[in-house]
Parts: C-alpha cells; sequence; structure tokens
C-alpha cells in the first residue's frame, strides 16, 4: 500500500497509509494547499492534485488551483532528454485522453478559422484562449492532476489576458523578425513560457508574464530550442505516416515543453523529500 507524507506549517508528517492519509484529509488536517510526496514522485505537489475528490465540489481542477508554484526561476538544470523521459512517463496510462485532447482542440480551432467571412478574425480573437487551456491540460498533467477535455475551454475564464498576451507576444516576435529570423527565434524562445506563467497564476497580466518569461529564459533560450529541435526528425517521420502521428507527438511535445517549465520554476523554497519522520499531523 502506498505511502504518504505531508508538510504542516514548515513541519513533516508521515509515513500515512492510503487510509490514514484519506482520514487527514476528511478531518481537515490535511487541506488542498498541503504539499505531499510518496515514493515514486519526482517532487512535493499540493494535497488537491492527488485526491481531488475529497475536498467536494469546491476543488477545481484549473491549474491555479492544483498546483500553482512560486515564482522563482531558480531551477532549469535538468537535462532536455530527462525532461522528455518524464514526459513519457506522465503520459504513461493517459496516452489516450492526451491524444484525444490535443486532436479534438486542433479540430475545434481548425473548424473557427474555417467560418466564412469571420474565420481569420475569430481564430485571432479565439487562439490566445485555446492556447492558454491546452497550457492547463498539460501542467495539470505533467503534475499529476486529473485532465479533463473541458481544460481547452478553461483560458476562456481569463480571456482578457489570455487574448492580451497573444496579441503582445505575436506582434513582439513579428516586430524581432522584421531584423531577420534569428532575431525572431531568439525572441519566441524568449516568451515562451508566457501562456505557462499564466495558467500557472491567473493573477498575471500578460505584460507581466511576458517579463516574467524574458526573465526565466535568461541562459535557457539555446536549450529550449534544442528541446523544441529534438522533435524535429519525430515530424518529418509524421509527415511521412500523411500526419496520423502528430496526433501522438503534438501531446508529447507539449508534455514535454510542460516538463521544461516546471524545471525553470523549481524552488529553493519547495518542501524537500529527505529526512522525513514518523510523525503526525495535530488536528
Amino acid at each position: 500500500m502506498r505511502q504518504w507524507y505531508c508538510t504542516i506549517n514548515g513541519q513533516q508528517y508521515g509515513p500515512a497509509d492510503e487510509f490514514l492519509f484519506e482520514q487527514w484529509i476528511i478531518e481537515g488536517r490535511v487541506t488542498p494547499e498541503t504539499y505531499v510526496w510518496s515514493e515514486g514522485m519526482d517532487e512535493w505537489i499540493r494535497a488537491i492534485a492527488v485526491m481531488p475528490e475529497l475536498f467536494g465540489s469546491d476543488a477545481t481542477t484549473t491549474l491555479s488551483m492544483v498546483d500553482p508554484k512560486p515564482l522563482g526561476g531558480t531551477g532549469g538544470h535538468t537535462s532536455n532528454k530527462e525532461l522528455m523521459r518524464r514526459a513519457r512517463e506522465s503520459l504513461s496510462g493517459k496516452w489516450g485522453s492526451a491524444v484525444g485532447f490535443s486532436f479534438l482542440l486542433g479540430v475545434i480551432t481548425t473548424v473557427i478559422s474555417w467560418i466564412p467571412f469571420v474565420g481569420g478574425m475569430a481564430s485571432l480573437v479565439t487562439t490566445g484562449a485555446f492556447v492558454l487551456g491546452g497550457m492547463i491540460f498539460y501542467m495539470t498533467l505533467v503534475r499529476r492532476g486529473r485532465t479533463e477535455m473541458g481544460m481547452m475551454f478553461k483560458g476562456f475564464e481569463n480571456f482578457g489576458n489570455s487574448l492580451g498576451a497573444h496579441l503582445l507576444v505575436s506582434l513582439f516576435v513579428f516586430l524581432w523578425a522584421l531584423l531577420l529570423i534569428i532575431p525572431g527565434i531568439i525572441a519566441a524562445m524568449s516568451y515562451s513560457q508566457t501562456f505557462f506563467l499564466l495558467a500557472n497564476d491567473r493573477t498575471l497580466g500578460p505584460l507581466q508574464a511576458i517579463r516574467k518569461s524574458k526573465e526565466m529564459m535568461e541562459g535557457h533560450k539555446w536549450r529550449r530550442f534544442c528541446l523544441d529541435w529534438r522533435f524535429f526528425g519525430w515530424s518529418l517521420l509524421c509527415i511521412l505516416t500523411l500526419g496520423i502521428g502528430f496526433l501522438w507527438l503534438t501531446p508529447y511535445m507539449f508534455a514535454s515543453r510542460a516538463m521544461f517549465f516546471e524545471d525553470l520554476m523549481k524552488s529553493k523554497a519547495n518542501p524537500d523529500s529527505t529526512d522525513r519522520e514518523e510523525t503526525y499531523p495535530q488536528a
């Protein structure tokens, strides 16, 4: 049976079997915001991402509620190969839902762009919200939360910021690209974490997220470019399959990008998984 540990007010408790852990949740000893850990997990996550059904109807699966992380940017040292391995691990047992999510999202956005007369404008206005919904889905997935198809529409709950971020990022990248393609690529890498930041903290505004993305990507732009480049060969193979292979490549790529963001967001303030003692929280 799985054993759990938790941290409350800086004090570590555990181990607790699944039955006892559920009792702690029911009794209020462990709250949705409590960080927990179990053998096999890469890092500590909030309890609501482990057993969201035990916290009632208020336990939403939106990323800002599931497992928001402090804005630190002190990580970013894990190799791309390892991040891709972790992405595959997070997709294990969830390939079906991830493939279905990406396929349905692609169909919806394509249909919107094909609407006669207004398709272009409708696509411009809604793309940011759909991108944010995708980031919410994949960040929830790599954080071991409960993913749902409806997450593709979660970005519309933060429509103004998602639209602003999409327009500003597109404009900035375009302006840099006018100087030559290399500055455009560098700009795209600098702003690549904008929507992940919006998904992680919905209180951020577009310019705040863009500035934070630039700060986080200092010294990491080349590594992020190399991560995307690792999928180039796979993309060529997918073309040979008449595009069918992209159904699996797309979730793999976005899960890897989400892992890259998670690596950048690692904070020294997060609970450590060492030196665990057998103690129990008080009510």
